[in-house]
């Protein structure tokens, strides 16, 4: 196929425009034009007179090696974009390889690994996605919090509450595999051309679930409420896991945990496993009008049918030299509940495929090191929880959010959320405190240099606000080193720490990706095990 870089049209134009731009653009008559298919689009809103969007097609033509014997800076061949699966190893497998967690990293791991024959076997701590549903729904109206099924923990794992952001900046053809996967089992087809593309939290659920029925129809196993509690590791090998008190042997397992399960963590710093401690971010969810945020991006044009809801992303150093910036917002979304741990308060964004609710929100963090909260590895985490069990006593124990309108934040001073044009979508709702008496003065301090460095970039960002706290699991605080030639932890043979909690990856996509390249390991490794 021939790919073309420079398809332009005005936002009064269609789509179906398309392929006359093609015909004109490669010079040939409109007979000769076989098909064609979208590969990437973008939009340009920078001129306040018009917005553009921009594509790049691949298309198929008749006589296509005579075109691409022209030279041209516009068109080339497609290149070859097709996922290859790694030839099968011949090592014997003693026992079915094992995925722990059931988020976008062991779930793409566990798919693969099903599609290529080797039957993996799945434990979850959380339940299903209908079950999640239920618990997520009951804490949400009632803030009676199930730690094992909540926000968190289970099918789908935290991205499935979430925007269903696919956007990722790892430049890896096995992301083409997920969105692919992701559309044939449910997506809509325009996430794999879109610059920004997402899901939506109603419709993601639908998809893990189906995710989850190819797994098993390939032979794969899929236990829910399956906890592992313990690791067996004998001379520095992975032999056995604790499962809900029963323990089952093991070889090979993808450890695709996710960033909040605390308590894993700690077991595997028992067993000697190493990790170290990494740098993360804490800071607050801002919210605006949906309807401010679509007039500042696209001005006269906002509310055009061919517009979603307008997002940003922000980013400002401040003063001390730490990083300020915005993150997973969520277009006209909510901001949830997301804790794990009664007694400890953690908010999230959320939106669905339509984004149509009427608040805008996204996180406003602050980077933290080591330097701020420990070297010990598990340092991160004790840090986290007692910015969480703060926020749950300011909350005055009852899961209500501390809050606080953006221009007292700003001017240091408590203030009402009701002043503020805002109505804040917390749905347990939101309790007036200054947020810089929750959080360490570095980390206010810093917040604050960067919503007014924003409000320079969109102007009125720092005014007509609300901001709901705490935000502390933007990514795990834990890294659990592996060798990145085998994907094997550096002091445990057939261990394969994966995914966000491991400390590789920051979201959806970039999880997936890293799940997949774990289960090629095990494949490029091993032959399937025979019945």
């Amino acid at each position: 196929m021939i790919r073309i870089y420079e398809i332009r049209l005005d936002i009064h134009q269609s789509k179906e425009k398309i392929p006359e731009l093609i015909i004109k653009k490669l010079h040939i008559k409109k007979e000769d034009l076989l098909s064609y298919r979208i590969f990437k689009e973008s939009m340009d809103a920078r001129k306040s007179d018009m917005i553009y969007f921009s594509y790049c097609v691949d298309c198929e033509v008749r006589n296509e090696q005579k075109l691409l014997k022209r030279p041209s800076r516009i068109y080339g061949k497609a290149p070859d974009m097709r996922y290859d699966v790694p030839k099968h190893g011949v090592l014997p497998l003693s026992q079915r390889p094992v995925v722990v967690g059931f988020g976008p990293a062991g779930m793409m791991a566990a798919l693969l690994l099903a599609q290529e024959g080797y039957r993996p076997i799945v434990y979850e701590r959380g339940g299903d996605v209908d079950e999640r549903i239920k618990a997520t729904a009951r804490f949400w109206q009632y803030g009676l919090l199930d730690e094992e099924v909540n926000v968190q923990f289970g099918e789908g794992g935290a991205g499935t509450f979430s925007d269903g952001k696919l956007t990722t900046r790892v430049k890896d053809l096995r992301s083409r595999k997920v969105l692919e996967e992701l559309v044939r089992h449910g997506a809509p087809e325009e996430i794999l051309y879109e610059a920004h593309p997402h899901i939506g939290t109603d419709r993601l659920r639908d998809i893990v679930r189906n995710i989850r029925k190819d797994i098993i129809s390939l032979g794969g196993e899929i236990h829910f409420h399956a906890k592992v509690e313990d690791f067996q590791i004998t001379d520095r090998h992975i032999t056995g896991i604790s499962v809900n008190g029963q323990w089952t042997a093991c070889e090979e397992v993808i450890l695709a945990i996710g960033h909040s399960a605390r308590d894993t963590f700690r077991c595997l710093y028992e067993r000697k496993v190493e990790m170290s401690a990494k740098a993360f971010a804490v800071g607050a969810r801002i919210e605006h009008l949906q309807s401010f945020i679509d007039e500042r991006q696209y001005g006269s044009f906002s509310g055009h049918s061919r517009l979603s809801a307008a997002s940003y992303r922000f980013v400002h150093t401040a003063s001390d030299g730490r990083g300020v910036y915005t993150f997973c917002m969520c277009p006209g979304g909510t901001v949830v509940a997301s804790a794990s741990s009664k007694g400890h308060l953690v908010v999230n964004g959320m939106s669905e495929y339509a984004r149509d609710k009427a608040n805008a929100n996204s996180a406003v963090l602050v980077q933290v090191t080591p330097h701020d909260f420990g070297e010990h590895p598990l340092d991160g985490i004790q840090y986290q929880e007692h910015l969480e069990r703060q926020a749950f006593l300011f909350g005055q124990k009852s899961y209500q959010a501390p809050a606080q309108r953006v221009e007292d934040f700003l001017n240091y001073k408590k203030g009402d959320v009701a002043d503020s044009c805002i109505c804040p979508s917390y749905a347990l709702g939101v309790v007036n405190v200054d947020l810089h008496a929750l959080f360490p003065a570095y980390i206010g301090s810093a917040m604050r240099e960067g919503i007014l460095a924003f409000d320079n970039k969109m102007p009125g960002f720092a005014k007509d606000a609300v901001l709901t706290a705490p935000e502390t699991r933007s990514s795990s605080p834990v890294r659990i080193c592996r060798n990145e030639d085998s994907l094997y932890s550096v002091n445990t043979k057939g261990l394969y720490p994966c995914g966000e909690g491991a400390g590789y990856a920051g979201g959806i996509v970039s999880a997936a990706i890293d799940g997949i390249r774990c289960a090629e390991k095990i494949i490029g490794s091993y032959c399937k095990k025979r019945n």
